[in-house]
């Protein structure tokens, strides 16, 4: 049974949402084309390709953030095996007091029922401020 690009970005927000980091992880295919551009001082940012650092990847936000103040999913385009999704949030940073909002952009493209690709495209400069203690 084929799995459509819309129930896995789905599937990605429900259990991101939830913080199951094992189902999670279980919707990315073993090499993954992962890239999140940002400043240095970001944990976050960089590339990634396999499960062992996107489970890092997603493990370093509830060490360095605090929980949402607000998180609203604005919209989606899905064509095909690729889906984009925009958002927006309100995160505090744990080590600064400081808080950021972001409005982001996702690009998720699926293959074989498992995401391929995980391009994020967010305000890293309003991110970097944010870590950065006054």
């Amino acid at each position: 049974m084929t799995i459509s690009t819309n129930d896995i970005v789905d599937a990605f927000f429900t259990h991101f949402g939830a913080g199951d980091a094992q189902s999670l992880l279980n919707l990315f295919a073993d090499d993954v084309d992962f890239r999140v551009n940002g400043a240095a001082n970001i944990p976050w940012a960089g590339t990634r390709s396999n499960k062992a650092e996107i489970g890092e990847f997603f493990g370093v936000f509830p060490e360095v953030l605090t929980a949402p103040d607000e998180f609203e999913l604005t919209g989606r385009i899905v064509e095909d095996k690729d889906a984009a999704v925009f958002a927006r949030c309100i995160f505090g940073v744990k080590a600064t007091g400081k808080k950021f909002e972001n409005a982001y952009a996702l690009h998720f493209t699926v293959a074989d029922d498992k995401i391929v690709r995980y391009h994020m495209y967010e305000d890293s400069h309003a991110i970097a401020q944010a870590f950065v203690a006054d």
